[in-house]
């Protein structure tokens, strides 16, 4: 019996040494996949408090746990309201990972563990004005009339979708219905994900607009002079057919996690990649080409603090979407890709403004017929994605089936988020909401419902 507890005691003695062993490991050496973890939980989570205002403990248990990778439900955060940060890590302490706010430019993600080089990024320009509640929207945020039948289709929580946390419909330039979730509203911020990437282009065209920018520029990094990555022009990257090997899946450690989490200057990663087919004949949708565009227009200016103030003077100021925040990585290029928090009705803004052709208030801001070209099929796309980082398909490829109109265009995000921008109805559709590919939820029925209701002309 003595040398049984003997053998007990030293099994148990071994065991604790394993774990201690184990956990000096993962602390000292954490993986990848715990660091990519505990990045995206310290960054949803600081840009959620710092921009729209929520409550942490909210944003850690529905947004970054629920419906995500196992391994996030062992993540844990400390805000530091003071210091403007959060950390992250597995239990705490594992793989820490730390987000940073700063104002006017959001969070980011400080993978390199440098605030001090971080925070030393800042925006120096007045916030954009609010629009004056009294006046109808757009000009001001009184919305209505509301149309009932579109109402009820918009109160339809089928058509809603899973996770709903924002409708908002345009029609002939008013707001005809909204809808916002629990915990919601018209004044809450909320992330784009990709939608972000239409957004960059329009700046993009501001610039193109300018004079300071063209679609056919190429021998874009110094880098590529050498190969045949010097061909690449500025219309392959907003086509998404660069050539350029980029790993856009977010079930592991990717080129994408890698490069949103773990990359403290993201522009530069994705600048790195190789060639991985012909320049213009291969369709490959990346998020590193949106944050290299980023930087190419940033660039395009005369010096880092204009190219941060541009987006507000040139684009958020005139269309008055004054909720909006493009964040900018831990050196200070805007991440074009995926960052950008706005209100709904700022984003049906937006969505106005691609219908209107890029005019606001009379005053032409993009090209002349650049909303045209960035709808016209991108060669190698096979006709899904317009050359000017929009879509073309539907969120579940199947809206001609639905009954969308064909002229629909759309910007797609992450978990659900959509804008349909319907020419021929005059109409805009903004749906967001925290709905993954899982729930098997599309936007396609809700915009064909609208689209075909008695109250639309």
């Amino acid at each position: 019996m003595r040398l049984f507890i003997r053998l007990l005691k030293a099994v148990a003695g071994l065991a604790v040494l394993v774990v201690a062993g184990l956990f000096a490991w993962l602390y000292a050496a954490p993986p990848e996949l715990i660091r990519v973890g505990s990045g995206y939980a310290a960054k949803i989570v600081c840009s959620n408090v710092f921009i729209a205002g929520r409550d942490p403990d909210e944003v850690l248990e529905v947004d970054v746990q629920a419906p995500g990778h196992p391994l996030l439900k062992l993540m844990r955060v400390s805000v530091d309201r003071d210091a403007k940060t959060v950390k992250a890590g597995l239990l705490g302490v594992l793989g820490q990972s730390t987000a940073i706010a700063r104002e006017g430019l959001g969070c980011a993600s400080v993978p390199d563990g440098d605030l001090e080089q971080a925070r030393a990024v800042q925006l120096t320009q007045e916030p954009v004005a609010s629009s004056p509640s009294e006046a109808s929207w757009p000009a001001g945020e009184r919305a209505g009339p509301v149309l009932p039948e579109i109402a009820a289709i918009v109160g339809d929580d089928d058509l809603a979708g899973p996770g709903l946390r924002a409708i908002v419909v345009v029609q002939d330039g008013k707001i005809v219905a909204e809808r916002y979730g629990a915990g919601f509203s018209e004044k809450t911020p909320l992330l784009s994900w990709s939608m972000s990437k239409t957004v960059n282009a329009a700046i993009i065209g501001t610039l193109i607009r300018e004079g300071r920018m063209s679609v056919d520029a190429s021998r874009l990094f110094p880098g590529w002079d050498g190969d045949g990555r010097a061909d690449i022009t500025i219309a392959d990257l907003m086509a998404m057919s660069s050539g350029l090997v980029f790993n856009e899946d977010y079930g592991a450690v990717a080129d994408v996690t890698r490069m949103l989490y773990l990359e403290p200057d993201m522009a530069g990663f994705a600048a790195t990649k190789e060639l991985g087919g012909p320049v213009g004949e291969v369709f490959s949708y990346s998020s590193g080409t949106s944050v290299m565009l980023s930087r190419l227009w940033q660039q395009a200016l005369d010096d880092p603090q204009q190219a941060l103030q541009w987006p507000r003077r040139a684009l958020f100021g005139p269309l008055g979407m004054s909720s909006a925040v493009i964040e900018a990585d831990a050196r200070g290029t805007f991440v074009g890709s995926s960052y950008i928090y706005a209100t709904a009705r700022d984003w049906a803004r937006f969505g106005q403004f691609l219908l209107d052709d890029g005019v606001w208030n009379g005053e032409r801001i993009l090209p002349a017929g650049f909303v045209s070209w960035m709808r016209e099929p991108a060669p190698a796309s096979n006709g899904v994605y317009g050359r000017g980082q929009m879509w073309l398909e539907a969120p579940g490829g199947n809206g001609s089936r639905m009954g969308v109109p064909a002229d629909t265009f759309w910007l797609k995000g992450h978990d659900g988020q959509t804008i349909a921008v319907i020419p021929s109805r005059r109409m805009v559709v903004v749906r967001m909401g925290l709905t993954p590919r899982a729930a098997g939820y599309g936007s396609e029925l809700l915009v064909a419902a609208l689209t075909t209701a008695g109250g639309v002309q």
